[in-house]
């Protein structure tokens, strides 16, 4: 029952700005060993971005930089199984090593989201943030820490593992087939065998492709596509210029209501549609690592 969990928070909304890594690494379904590190983004922090995790320019100055800090991070992950809590973090990386041109490591992933999902059918659709999950196992947590949420992430996996029965290596299995197994609460627009399957996603902003094959690309890899923000939304992608730094750019509706929520505990990821692409495996996009 050996793996490692890893986290990274970001600078701003591009996935590649990563400013701090924690990996937690787990033996014999007990935490063995800590690693943290802040890491220099290379360029501007988002003020909503240092609101949530409150780490700004001034704590990064003295900090390497990914491309000088990501032999230490290959070096805890290579030839494991790595945890994360959705598909994110291993997005972050990806982007982050396209970012300086590095090479990738060879790891088996497995989404400790989708774990809980699967485990605990009150969580498949909502309330598989970290977040809520510490609080109703009562795990000692603290948010938006790298190292807090890869810490969280790995013991979610080990208490999955003790109440189902399942092994480390039949959830490597299990996460890639339908959530619910039975085929019972899958109606919903987006493919229930998609790796995104109870994903609640809106768009907002003018995107490079038509809506209309963004939506399909999204309900194909398993995501409900919604028309506005509401309490299910867990993905708002933003097309244009908008993720950019302000500059007098006025944020949509969307937007706004989507970073109000996540205030308040919602967890939404907001993603550029470059990064969206990505994560649905968009024709033109580059594979993932």
């Amino acid at each position: 029952m050996d793996f490692v969990a890893v986290d990274v928070e970001t600078a701003n909304a591009n996935l590649s700005s990563i400013c701090q890594i924690g990996i937690a690494s787990f033996r014999d379904g007990e935490l063995a060993d800590s690693w943290v590190s802040l890491v220099n983004p290379e360029e501007y922090f988002s003020p909503f971005n240092i609101s949530i995790h409150g780490i700004d320019e001034d704590r990064v100055q003295d900090a390497p930089a990914w491309r000088d800090i990501y032999p230490q991070v290959a070096f805890r992950l290579r030839d494991r199984i790595v945890v994360s809590h959705t598909p994110f973090d291993r997005l972050a990386l990806a982007r982050a090593c396209d970012r300086y041109d590095l090479t990738g490591c060879e790891c088996a992933w497995l989404d400790s989201a989708r774990v809980v999902r699967i485990a605990w059918p009150r969580f498949s659709k909502s309330g598989y943030g970290l977040s809520n999950l510490a609080a109703h196992f009562c795990i000692e947590y603290r948010a938006h820490d790298a190292l807090e949420d890869a810490r969280c992430a790995g013991l979610l996996v080990l208490r999955a593992i003790a109440e189902t029965g399942l092994g480390l290596e039949q959830w490597l299995a299990r996460v890639e087939q339908p959530i619910d197994s039975t085929g019972r609460g899958q109606q919903r627009e987006g493919n229930p065998d998609g790796a995104l399957s109870g994903e609640v996603l809106v768009f907002t902003g003018a995107l490079s492709i038509p809506r209309g094959k963004a939506t399909d690309a999204a309900a194909a890899a398993g995501c409900r596509v919604d028309g506005s923000v509401t309490q299910y939304t867990t993905m708002l992608v933003v097309g244009g210029g908008e993720l950019r730094r302000p500059d007098g750019h006025a944020k949509s509706s969307k937007h706004g209501k989507a970073e109000r929520l996540i205030a308040q505990g919602q967890p939404i990821r907001i993603l550029g549609e470059s990064d969206f692409m990505r994560l649905v495996a968009w024709p033109n996009a580059p594979n993932l690592r």
